[in-house]
């Protein structure tokens, strides 16, 4: 009797839906929603070890420092995405103060999305270095030396 493969998870689903990058199946965080907990403390609780194909996510001492990077760039692109939609739908003039209304929800749409935007760059940052692997259940999981 064949045994039907599990079909492979989307790459970006399993990006957007913060899971392993080994397996794509396993949650990397313990809470799902950043927001659940008012405490920022707890945006980072993070399992030591995928639940489903055992991948360590802290691969070294101070390996999350990277994310910061990615964190940036995110910030960037989605300052740049806002900057777009508000020229089109909205406008710019010198001759009024829209550009600052603009800047003024930019700021506060970014200090709101702040722990998701936390979180989805540790995702990303994970995968530079982790790549999902089909036969996760045979082989061992990526360590870094």
């Amino acid at each position: 009797m064949n045994k039907k493969p599990k079909p492979k998870p989307n790459y970006y689903w399993s990006i957007l839906t913060m899971r392993c990058p080994r397996c794509r199946r396993g949650p990397m965080f313990k809470n799902g929603n950043p927001y659940k907990s008012l405490k920022l403390s707890n945006i980072f609780d993070m399992h030591e070890n995928c639940p489903v194909c055992k991948q360590k996510y802290d691969l070294e001492t101070g390996f999350w420092y990277g994310t910061g990077y990615v964190s940036y760039a995110l910030a960037i692109a989605v300052s740049a995405t806002t900057f777009v939609a508000w020229l089109v739908l909205i406008g710019v003039s010198v001759d009024d103060s829209r550009i600052f209304w603009w800047l003024g929800l930019n700021i506060l749409l970014l200090v709101v999305i702040q722990p998701w935007l936390m979180r989805l760059s540790r995702v990303i940052y994970m995968r530079f270095f982790v790549t999902y692997d089909m036969d996760y259940e045979k082989t061992k999981p990526v360590e870094l030396h």
